[in-house]
């Protein structure tokens, strides 16, 4: 066999792995939306009215959020139109488009990374108890073993527990937290850690910071004073600063993201727990009403489960049991 042959199948493997994750991770919001898309497509045959309001209230009830939804609805009704389609059934490919085309934007979901030999800073922010420290202890394991060196910083001082569960996941993945008491000032935790990786050559400085709730001017400030001391260690740094939800949250989470994107410069976001919900409409939702791309998704418990997000991959898993099923219907093609 070629080496070009086995790169194409390692990575024709690897694509499918992938897939596999957000199969498995959306089945909830699989069997919720997209059972009910096709329940309604078999029943209603025709698209007439009552048709566009029962999608309307599936795309709903899924959190796709109602703005987005009648974004969606008009689109669907123009491409109708325009197609000249009447069958129902023909409707799925369309909609799936038009999904991907919503949840895509102008930018890319990779994570944005410092030059080669120059350290990368990763600031964390979001309430308590969405899923902040695993985020952070998944990904400082991502990097690890794309050989990268890492550090963590606990700069969530105030939270009961914080540190210790930051040191827990350091362990589990075989990397240094930098730390100090609780209650202690976070951003005087940013320059030692800022210092450490300067020292011990780090590529990837993940940091972790208080999760109070974003209504709090003195959160924000204290994000702001924790902004001024990295950047005056390393001008160009944070890189991302990312907003981690939680997925189950559904409509809370985006009023959250509007709150905390306006006030403390959110780069991405990242959204946790998506296993956990029927609602995974909600990426929709946040993606199409916030200018911000969905950097990160979870689909799972396991180290792995974090997933750099794809619009592509994130809609066709929700589709995956219809797109089966529509290819093995297809009359196999003549020789």
């Amino acid at each position: 066999m070629s080496f070009f042959k086995k790169l194409k199948e390692s990575i024709a493997s690897k694509t499918e792995a992938v897939t596999n994750v957000f199969k498995e991770g959306l089945a909830k919001t699989r069997t919720a939306f997209v059972e009910k898309v096709e329940e309604l497509i078999t029943r209603r045959k025709k698209i007439d009215e009552e048709f566009y309001e029962e999608l309307e209230e599936i795309l709903i009830g899924a959190d796709v959020g109602v703005n987005t939804v009648m974004t969606l609805i008009d689109d669907l009704r123009a491409e109708v139109k325009k197609r000249k389609i009447e069958d129902a059934s023909d409707l799925q490919p369309v909609l799936s488009e038009k999904l991907v085309g919503l949840l895509k934007g102008d930018d890319h979901a990779e994570l944005r990374m410092a030059p080669p030999g120059e350290i990368t800073v990763i600031l964390f922010v979001g309430v308590n108890g969405v899923g902040k420290t695993t985020t952070i202890g998944k990904l400082a394991h991502k990097f690890k073993s794309e050989g990268k060196n890492v550090l963590l910083a606990a700069g969530d001082t105030f939270r009961a527990g914080a540190i210790e569960q930051l040191e827990v996941w350091g362990q589990r993945v075989g990397v240094d937290v930098i730390k100090q008491s609780s209650g202690a000032d976070p951003a005087a935790v940013m320059f030692d850690a800022v210092q450490a990786a300067k020292q011990r050559k780090v590529d990837v400085l993940l940091c972790d910071t208080a999760g109070r709730l974003q209504n709090k001017t003195n959160l924000m400030e204290e994000l702001n004073k924790i902004f001024r001391v990295i950047q005056r260690e390393l001008p160009e740094a944070p890189h991302e600063v990312l907003l981690v939800l939680d997925a189950t949250t559904g409509q809370n989470a985006l009023s959250q993201a509007k709150l905390f994107g306006e006030k403390s410069g959110v780069t991405g976001l990242v959204l946790t727990k998506l296993d956990g919900t029927a609602k995974g409409g909600i990426v929709v939702a946040i993606r199409n009403e916030l200018n911000l791309p969905v950097k990160l998704v979870g689909l799972g418990e396991k180290m792995g489960d974090l997933q750099t997000f794809d619009s592509e991959q994130f809609v066709h898993a929700l589709f995956a049991g219809l797109i089966s099923r529509e290819s093995e219907e297809q009359p196999p093609a003549a020789n």
